[in-house]
């Protein structure tokens, strides 16, 4: 399979509903699944070279089959803007996921849930673990194995700081060669890449401008929460990440780029010794985040997933 299929469903907040996407990729009858999720300004079409290195090695070893959900988060990719910008914030995207698994879950039954988040989408997964086990959580059994790519329960202010100053511009290109240039300078902490993998990473990141032209595909409202962050909130949020952390014992990998400015060195070691008490493995060259495209990075996931005793 070269070319995952989309997807849509309608997910429910409070008194709004939304349309969300997501990119399923593999058996759509498996009962194995692995939920990818991106990061704050990215789609789920990050995930394409992890999910066919997955799905080639599970088919050449003879492994049961997978299905591999990658789904954009609201205001994000070909998911649906919302209404309104302040449920722009985690624990909306963790009932959409909810909602996710509970429909996946309908559709053919769920027996082992692996999920892959990368800074965001590791967030989301701390979320999700406060409602394993209650009324809420719409599957048989906890989630099997975590990969949190580039985050924890501590988030440095400076990146936050950083976040910031960009998230809300979401650009007007005359092209795409204009765009693609302009998105490989904004993700250069992500590391060497050749120009085939900047193209593959960021061309879904591109939708047409309503003045012509091109823009990046996420509603700009979606970083209002960025601009003006109360010192004393950041810290009350990353005490109550802390307890979520804490708590949560599922195995855990964690990737960690040497020179990421949001997970620092000491905190990846903080986190080794406390909660699920992850293995860590860190990429040379590598900021916020690791894009999991480089096959370094590949390999230490798949080994993990699909090799390494839960």
């Amino acid at each position: 399979m070269t070319q995952p299929t989309l997807q849509h469903i309608v997910c429910t907040s409070g008194d709004h509903a939304f349309r969300m996407a997501w990119w399923q990729w593999g058996d759509p009858n498996a009962s194995h699944v692995v939920l990818c999720v991106h990061g704050l300004t990215r789609q789920g079409r990050d995930f394409d070279v992890l999910a066919r290195a997955l799905l080639a090695d599970a088919e050449k070893r003879g492994l049961p089959s997978m299905r591999i959900i990658c789904p954009d988060v609201p205001g994000r990719g070909r998911s649906e803007w919302l209404r309104e910008p302040a449920l722009y914030q985690v624990p909306t995207y963790v009932g959409a996921m909810l909602q996710l698994l509970a429909h996946l879950h309908q559709q053919a039954p769920i027996g082992r849930l692996d999920w892959v988040g990368t800074s965001m989408g590791g967030l989301i997964a701390m979320g999700i673990h406060a409602v394993m086990g209650t009324e809420s959580w719409p599957l048989p059994s906890p989630i099997h194995k975590l990969v949190l790519n580039d985050v924890g329960p501590v988030i440095t202010w400076e990146s936050i700081q950083r976040i910031g100053s960009y998230v809300m511009d979401t650009g007007h290109f005359a092209d795409e060669a204009e765009a693609l240039t302009a998105l490989q300078q904004r993700f250069v902490n992500f590391g060497p890449h050749t120009p085939e993998q900047w193209t593959e990473l960021n061309r879904p990141m591109l939708r047409p401008h309503h003045e012509g032209g091109l823009q990046l595909h996420y509603d700009p409202m979606l970083g209002l929460g960025f601009r003006h962050v109360p010192r004393e909130a950041f810290v009350q949020g990353e005490a109550i990440l802390w307890k979520l952390y804490e708590a949560m014992r599922t195995p855990t990998l964690l990737l960690r780029g040497a020179d990421s400015d949001l997970l620092t060195a000491p905190a990846a070691k903080a986190m080794t010794e406390h909660g699920p008490k992850p293995h860590l493995i860190e990429f040379a060259g590598v900021g916020h985040a690791p894009t999991l495209v480089q096959g370094d990075q590949v390999e230490a996931v798949r080994h993990f997933l699909l090799d390494a005793e839960a």
